[in-house]
């Protein structure tokens, strides 16, 4: 009778608005597409999912969506802008919190719900996963973790945080995930 082991997955976790597609940024704050016309995926994002796909890594894209529970916007568009993602860049899934901090739920960044929920369905080791954030509640969300930090500063005007790396933009994070893995 043989031992058997189940080969665990490499991740990387990815938040939305402002990694993968453009925020709108009101007074040095990001915000979310109010419509499908307005969203962009940014620079060097389609290659970079290509490579990390190639690369072997399960894709994740996590994204707080607050302004659903605060009623500024409907599921509906949530939904749309999602499944343009998950249609345009192929990732494996996107874990969606609609809820407002005062919901305390286990999913709103910087709480690791999400992670865990993609760590038990998709057997992940975090040991060996990333998380690609804009903001603080991203890599306080990892660092909660095992997850290796990596926050694209946008020199939004909040929190800052200290992450494992830093960088500009989506092109230099990936470039940091392959040279170190």
């Amino acid at each position: 009778m043989g031992i058997s082991s189940k080969i665990k997955s490499k991740a990387i976790f990815l938040d939305r608005d402002g990694v993968l597609n453009r925020a709108k940024v009101i007074l040095n704050k990001p915000y979310p597409p109010s419509n499908i016309e307005e969203m962009e995926i940014l620079p060097g994002v389609h290659e970079g999912i290509k490579l990390l796909k190639h690369s072997g890594f399960k894709l994740i894209v996590i994204t707080n969506q607050p302004d659903v529970a605060r009623g500024a916007t409907d599921i509906e568009l949530v939904n749309t802008l999602n499944n343009y993602i998950l249609t345009e860049l192929g990732v494996d899934e996107i874990k969606c919190c609609f809820h407002d901090d005062s919901d305390n739920c286990y999913c709103r960044k910087p709480k690791p719900g999400m992670i865990y929920e993609a760590e038990q369905k998709w057997g992940i080791d975090l040991s060996l996963s990333y998380l690609i954030g804009d903001r603080w509640r991203d890599i306080e969300t990892a660092k909660n973790t095992e997850i290796t930090t990596i926050l694209i500063d946008n020199q939004y005007d909040e929190k800052k945080v200290n992450a494992d790396f830093e960088c500009t933009n989506f092109e230099q994070a990936v470039n940091f995930i392959l040279k170190i893995y």
